[in-house]
């Protein structure tokens, strides 16, 4: 490990100069094909996989390096046979934040994460709109439904929920509706993210959006099969092709070696609030 990476990332993590989250992307498909989706996700396109094994590298050199949690996202991790156990390996070295859609948790699936409920993993599900035919318009048919029967059933398992709501316009009238609606799930307003649809990817085909470029989005080393991004808003697909333009750098191993050439772009940034559009 390189103790200075570590002074370096630590003293980053503190001054909020960098996120403490590494973000792993552990796959591209998707059984649904939501209008907005960053990378194109679907049933049938390449999955793209990070290995679990190399997951478990990462997150095993993360915590010395000085990162302070593990982020999980696709893509739909949850299409992975494997994610189960991987989450239960990677919350032994950080906490785990993971993506879903909310729409896999069947009851044998609720049974085989049901260990994860006395560990640190969070689990983060989408939900864009606060009446079914809206939500299901942007994400798949019978979308809202599934998501609002899984929420309650995993915080009755005693799992940690939190909720992401992606809006075309932040200040959507039906925003209270949808608070409403996620506290009667069991869910608190310190665990509803809301973000807007940001223009890359799907969204970008179809003209939707805020345009982003990397003084935008707070830099969260994000790894993939691909390599390591500035930001988990980085490794974007459009016109089935992998955007680099937030590309920090294709190796990955050592950990230390994508760290610091995080770390040398986000010093060299002038100060003052990186996050103006409130994507995170």
């Amino acid at each position: 490990m390189s103790t200075a990476t570590l002074t370096r990332l630590s003293g980053a993590v503190t001054d909020a100069t960098v996120s403490g989250r590494l973000w792993l992307y552990s796959n591209y498909h998707c059984n649904l094909a939501c209008a907005y989706c960053l990378t194109e996700s679907a049933p049938k396109v390449p999955r793209r996989e990070l290995a679990g094994a190399r997951m478990l590298e990462l997150a095993e050199q993360a915590g010395p390096l000085g990162f302070t949690g593990l982020g999980v996202t696709g893509g739909e991790p949850f299409l992975r046979t494997d994610l189960p156990e991987l989450l239960r390996e990677l919350a032994g070295h950080l906490p785990v934040l993971v993506l879903t859609n909310g729409t896999l948790f069947t009851r044998r699936l609720l049974d085989r994460i049901a260990p994860l409920a006395d560990l640190p993993v969070a689990v983060q599900i989408s939900l864009d709109r606060p009446e079914a035919d809206d939500n299901d318009l942007l994400r798949a048919p019978d979308n809202f439904r599934k998501v609002i029967q899984a929420i309650p059933r995993l915080v009755e398992r005693g799992h940690e929920v939190r909720i992401a709501t992606t809006l075309l316009a932040e200040d959507a009238p039906e925003l209270a509706r949808l608070c409403d609606l996620h506290r009667s799930l069991g869910v608190s307003d310190e665990h509803h993210l809301v973000r807007p649809v940001v223009r890359r990817g799907r969204a970008s085909t179809g003209g939707m959006g805020v345009l982003a470029v990397d003084t935008d989005l707070a830099p969260e080393l994000t790894v993939t099969v691909d390599g390591a991004f500035w930001s988990p808003f980085g490794p974007t697909v459009t016109a089935g092709v992998l955007d680099v333009d937030l590309l920090v750098t294709r190796r990955t191993d050592p950990l230390a070696y994508a760290v610091d050439r995080l770390l040398d772009l986000a010093e060299g940034r002038p100060p003052g609030d990186d996050n103006v559009l409130n994507i995170r």
